[in-house]
């Protein structure tokens, strides 16, 4: 059997254009879509910087040795070792670790189809799209459903995998007199590999061990784990050894939680080693910025395949002639990524107009700016044309 597949379709250059207009709702929608986007992106980055700038003027250090009432509901930095006295275990495969977190990771050998797709324009506007369909073996943490599949017959997967990944987290660490809540341990940072024992191995339940082998890597579910098969699954482990974390969050007792401030945001941070409040600070507004830039990029796209879609029939109605439309595609991709850029700007500006009127409004000049230099472009390549 093949573990490849090919299938061409023919569209015609009437049935182009009405898709591409019925194109148009969908661009509409994508525009405000993106404004809508960008303006919660904007006003999330904003809170999150003012709630930063507010925690970082009350927060308290305190030791680990003892806890102080007085510091109850303050927002607190503290550091030091973390440690457990119960561990961590997964009973299923009988492995356990004086740990402060044990994950267990699922993996199954499976068929994956990947779809690629080669476009020819001919003369006329007409579209001749030749699709292959590619199945190649892999191993994934989930199951992939293969009835999905363009050719299903061969390439068929299991429909469940003999156990799902799971994490597990020490319900009692404590860091000096304060009790660590598990939220907290699942936010840690420092998962290190794990090999089971041949003692674990023994110890598994006699349907498992039957069909299992111990590697270096963990368990193998299979025949032969040199030579994989569809079906044969790997069970692997990791675990968060104790260790000293830095934690910031509100003193709740002799415990922790998230911080609520004023200006909107709940902090609760914590970090691998000793990390003073200002670097935690300096972590986390790093962490917006990163968060904000990559939500900028990700709204200027889908504003850009939006605009693109409203300019779309224009091409289509160029490609009578292939190379005309052709032209006309690149040139309106060009406006509608320049238009994206513009919509960008400005909703970023006004975004911060009230917060930072000068980066606002230098940002909205330059949106400006850029619809001007484009109205210009636009006419003066019309005047050429005329003449």
């Amino acid at each position: 059997m093949a573990d490849s597949f090919t299938e061409s379709s023919h569209q015609s250059w009437g049935s182009r254009i009405v898709s591409s207009i019925t194109g148009i709702i969908v661009g509409v929608l994508f525009i405000p879509g993106a404004i809508i986007l960008l303006s919660w992106n904007e006003h999330r980055a904003i809170t999150t910087t003012r709630s930063l700038k507010e925690a970082a003027t009350q927060v308290v250090d305190i030791t680990a040795d003892k806890v102080d009432p007085a510091n109850d509901g303050k927002l607190v930095h503290i550091t030091g070792p973390v440690t457990t006295k119960a561990g961590v275990s997964d009973s299923t495969f009988d492995v356990s670790a004086p740990a402060l977190r044990l994950n267990r990771n699922v993996e199954m050998y499976q068929w994956k189809e990947t779809k690629s797709s080669e476009e020819k324009k001919n003369l006329g506007g007409s579209t001749e799209t030749v699709t292959t369909y590619k199945y190649e073996k892999e191993w994934s943490g989930e199951v992939i459903d293969s009835s999905d599949f363009k050719e299903k017959d061969g390439h068929a997967n299991p429909e469940s995998m003999l156990a799902k990944s799971k994490t597990f987290l020490a319900s009692d660490a404590t860091l000096g007199a304060f009790a660590v809540p598990e939220k907290i341990v699942q936010m840690m940072d420092g998962d290190e590999a794990i090999t089971p024992t041949k003692e674990n191995f023994d110890a598994l339940p006699e349907e498992l061990k039957s069909r299992g082998h111990l590697t270096d890597e963990g368990y193998y579910f299979g025949k032969n784990p040199d030579t994989a098969v569809v079906g044969d699954q790997k069970v692997k482990f990791e675990v968060l050894k104790t260790g000293t974390f830095s934690i910031m969050a509100q003193q709740n007792g002799s415990t922790f939680q998230p911080y609520q401030t004023k200006a909107g945001d709940e902090i609760e941070r914590v970090e691998s080693g000793t990390v003073d409040a200002k670097l935690m600070f300096a972590h986390a507004a790093s962490e917006n910025t990163i968060i904000t830039w990559l939500v900028r990029l990700f709204g200027l796209i889908l504003m850009w395949i939006g605009f693109g879609m409203i300019f779309k029939p224009l091409a289509v109605l160029a490609d009578v002639i292939p190379f005309f439309g052709d032209i006309v595609g690149a040139g309106g991709g060009l406006v509608a990524l320049l238009m994206a850029f513009v919509g960008t700007f400005a909703t970023v500006a006004i975004a911060w107009l009230v917060v930072r009127p000068l980066l606002g409004g230098t940002l909205l000049i330059i949106a400006v700016a850029a619809l001007v230099f484009a109205g210009k472009a636009a006419a003066s390549r019309l005047r050429k044309k005329a003449s």
